[in-house]
């Protein structure tokens, strides 16, 4: 994953759309070497060494999604979220002025750079791991925050101080293996009456009342989630609405024989349903008919 974000930067400075614009960039090599005292490239390169790898705590997240499949859902834990620092450095080879020119190199990278506040969708990305992550992979460049000492950075690398432009790209790292599918909850199971002891789960006999929450899903004829729809319980007159995947949820209910009503404009569908259900086959969707 990482070589394919260094190669991704790569292939944004190497644009051939650039060429004219910033020719001194686009005649340019792009390394990632660390610029040691050793380091002295043969021809003008620009030098993209990844300094830093380390987690981005401001955006860790503990809200894990659920993707359903066949009647099961599968809990992904959110991603962790990885940034990676680029120490770029200019190198002209040749010329006049050799500083000014290490000065061009890096004002032509800082503006290609500073154009992407994320990295943009580049046809090398199609097989990588970094292909559609989101979100987008954020682009950072030239923080104040960087390189918390660039002089003692430079004294580690045994070099001596060069002007240098910080770049963070923050890639989301999945988890490495999928976890495996558990079933959908479509029954929850209530309780209430008066407790033996008040340290005591047990009810006293002939105070329990059981009451039942249902959950399901809406879709179309072609397997496809119905967003907005009204599912009506008709007996007890309860009502809810689809949400973005066609779930549902409603109680809470008695134990019974049930009217369950699905509209979503002039679309309508009645099934029967038994509360709880009667075997593990049965569910509380409803496919609802164009």
């Amino acid at each position: 994953m990482i070589r394919d974000l260094s190669q991704a930067l790569r292939r944004i400075l190497e644009d051939s759309r650039l060429s004219s614009r910033f020719p001194e960039l686009a005649e340019a090599q792009i390394s990632f070497e660390r610029p040691s005292e050793t380091f002295s490239p043969g021809q003008t390169t620009v030098n993209l060494f990844l300094y830093d790898i380390r987690e981005h705590l401001e955006l860790r997240s503990n809200e894990p999604t659920i993707e359903r499949r066949n009647g099961q859902a599968i809990i992904h834990n959110p991603p962790k979220r990885i940034a990676c620092s680029y120490l770029v450095t200019a190198w002209p080879v040749g010329g006049e002025e050799l500083p000014l020119q290490e000065h061009r190199l890096l004002g032509q990278v800082l503006q290609v750079f500073s154009a992407y506040p994320t990295i943009p969708e580049i046809p090398f990305l199609e097989n990588t791991r970094l292909a559609g992550q989101e979100p987008s992979l954020p682009l950072v460049t030239a923080q104040v925050d960087g390189v918390q000492s660039v002089a003692e950075l430079w004294t580690a690398l045994g070099n001596q101080l060069r002007p240098s432009i910080t770049v963070t790209v923050t890639v989301s790292m999945k988890e490495l293996f999928e976890p495996e599918p558990t079933p959908i909850v479509i029954t929850q199971d209530l309780q209430l009456g008066q407790k033996l002891s008040p340290s005591s789960e047990q009810l006293v006999p002939g105070t329990e009342q059981r009451f039942f929450r249902i959950g399901g899903q809406v879709t179309d004829t072609n397997s496809q989630p119905v967003v907005g729809a009204t599912v009506i319980l008709v007996e007890p007159n309860l009502t809810a609405a689809t949400d973005g995947n066609g779930q549902y949820s409603i109680g809470a209910i008695s134990a019974g024989a049930y009217t369950l009503r699905v509209q979503l404009g002039d679309l309508l569908q009645e099934v029967n349903i038994t509360i709880p259900v009667e075997n593990t086959e049965s569910n509380y969707n409803v496919e609802l008919p164009q």
